[in-house]
């Protein structure tokens, strides 16, 4: 992995669990995160015409971009109702956990990506310190009753998070190949707030809408910013370096997110966290030295 593409990737990965944070932390996750996406859409539309009338692109530009806000309408939706359900511990590992496991292996499929001999093993490692970070002294249970774990409705909009997550890094990766990485990520952005526009105002009411503003204004302008730089710093990683690479190591930010939970919400740091993080940091390091 290139320099450049790890800086990227490192300073992604503490603005999403930074996003994240402020969501789970939010009073209606899924108006905290429709309110996100609007805050983004309007404050970069200068920036989305400056990209486009640099970088006009047409079919299968279109095809990829249509694409992935069917995708990430899926994933905004999943994402909130995981946090509506689940602790910031919980969900934030597993759906970003479930990734790293599949995008090595459908870009080597889907892309014909090879993988390098560190790479493969800073991606076990990244693996092996995700699960250890979820299930620590949950293990035997796990083994006992496998599909016990989703049995918790948090734990399965993490899960099924996870997958839409695995889904949009491959076309992702193909759509930046024809899309300019920002301004993919603005057309996102905006269609997913558009697309999602109906579900909200169709279940809430602007009295509802209003007073989750007001009650995390800042929050949400943060989160809006955080969440257009985070996703458009992995996109740009993506057209410096494979798919199979950026998507495991960007996961360093769960560690962080552990971090924010111990620090900011007093939650236990154990062992298994300790483990699983240094697991996490040593899988990345090999990923960078990989060619």
């Amino acid at each position: 992995m290139t320099a450049l593409a790890l800086v990227l990737v490192l300073a992604s990965a503490l603005a999403h669990s930074t996003w994240n944070f402020l969501l789970k932390r939010s009073g209606d996750k899924q108006v905290f995160m429709w309110l996100i996406l609007v805050t983004a859409s309007i404050v970069f539309v200068p920036l989305g015409i400056v990209l486009f009338l640099l970088h006009p692109f047409g079919y299968p530009g279109w095809i990829f971009v249509l694409a992935t806000i069917v995708l990430h309408m899926i994933y905004f939706v999943l994402l909130g109702e995981g946090y509506t359900h689940g602790d910031l511990s919980l969900v934030y590992p597993i759906a970003r956990g479930i990734g790293p496991m599949l995008v090595p292996i459908l870009a080597v499929v889907i892309l014909s990506e090879t993988i390098g001999g560190l790479a493969i093993i800073g991606i076990i490692g990244i693996i092996a310190g995700i699960y250890t970070i979820s299930w620590w002294g949950n293990f035997a249970t796990l083994l006992k009753d496998p599909l016990g774990i989703i049995r918790n409705s948090g734990t399965r909009y993490a899960i099924l998070t996870g997958l839409t997550i695995s889904s949009y890094a491959i076309i992702d990766k193909k759509g930046v190949d024809h899309v300019q990485p920002f301004l993919y990520m603005y057309f996102m952005t905006l269609g997913s707030a558009l697309g999602l526009a109906p579900y909200i105002l169709g279940s809430r009411t602007v009295a509802q809408i209003g007073r989750e503003f007001r009650s995390n204004t800042w929050p949400i302008l943060i989160s809006g910013l955080l969440t257009f730089l985070a996703y458009g710093m992995v996109l740009t990683a993506f057209s410096l370096s494979r798919v199979s690479y950026v998507a495991p190591a960007r996961e360093v930010g769960i560690a962080i997110g552990v971090l924010l939970g111990v620090v900011i919400l007093k939650e236990p740091f154990g062992r298994g966290r300790l483990l699983g993080s240094g697991f996490i940091v040593l899988g990345l390091a090999l990923i960078a030295l990989s060619p």
